[in-house]
């Protein structure tokens, strides 16, 4: 009989996928290319371990700008999917989530692009992780229940429309992560997240403790 993976063991898992889809959306640097073959040899997920491949012999800045760019077809920030919010609502929901649990993006990309909503996913499954190893059951659903949210108030806006934007862009690496992408999320559950909602759930989780390290 098969032995069921330890949650921690599980939630290292999904914390490296989502980390290796970020990187796949962010910009090839110099360092990009390892990042790539380091998140991906701790991978079993066969389509991620395809755009590994893929990304190490497709991937560059020129392919990045000419899908991502100014006027290119793959837009990759979540503002340009919602059409009735305002662009300082969405940062200012965004930056709510991010100060909540202490993440502060390491990149030069606007809080609202694919690659930084994809690192704070993979940022909140290792805080899950963190708090169920300490034996912090409450801190861990916390952590557990907001990437849940954020999925669907923010990543989801994003998963559908850029998906069918890049597979047929003849990037595979690309057409491969933003699959992954939405099949983590899926498409919206409805045209526009009610603000009044977010805003309750915001207020959990500020009001919670959670003190586990950043």
């Amino acid at each position: 009989m098969a032995q069921t993976q330890p949650l921690e063991a599980q939630l290292l898992r999904e914390a490296a996928e989502w980390r290796l889809i970020s990187t796949l959306f962010s910009r090839p640097t110099e360092d990009w290319s390892s990042a790539i073959r380091a998140t991906g040899s701790e991978l079993t997920d066969p389509s991620l371990k395809d755009a590994c491949a893929a990304a190490l012999k497709e991937g560059s800045e020129g392919v990045h700008h000419s899908l991502f760019g100014p006027g290119g077809p793959a837009p990759p920030r979540e503002a340009s999917y919602r059409t009735t919010l305002q662009l300082g609502y969405v940062l200012s929901e965004l930056e709510t989530y991010y100060g909540s649990f202490g993440y502060t993006p390491v990149t030069e990309e606007t809080p609202d692009h694919v690659a930084v909503e994809t690192d704070f996913a993979a940022y909140l499954c290792l805080k899950q992780a963190l708090a169920a190893a300490l034996g912090r059951s409450e801190q861990a659903e916390i952590a557990r229940a907001a990437l849940e949210r954020f999925g669907k108030d923010h990543l989801s806006f994003i998963a559908e429309p850029l998906c069918r934007s890049l597979e047929h862009s003849g990037v595979r690496y690309l057409e491969l992560a933003s699959a992954a992408l939405l099949e983590r999320v899926g498409p919206p559950e409805s045209t526009e997240t009610a603000a009044e909602n977010v805003a309750e759930q915001l207020v959990t989780i500020q009001d919670a403790t959670f003190s586990c390290g950043t």
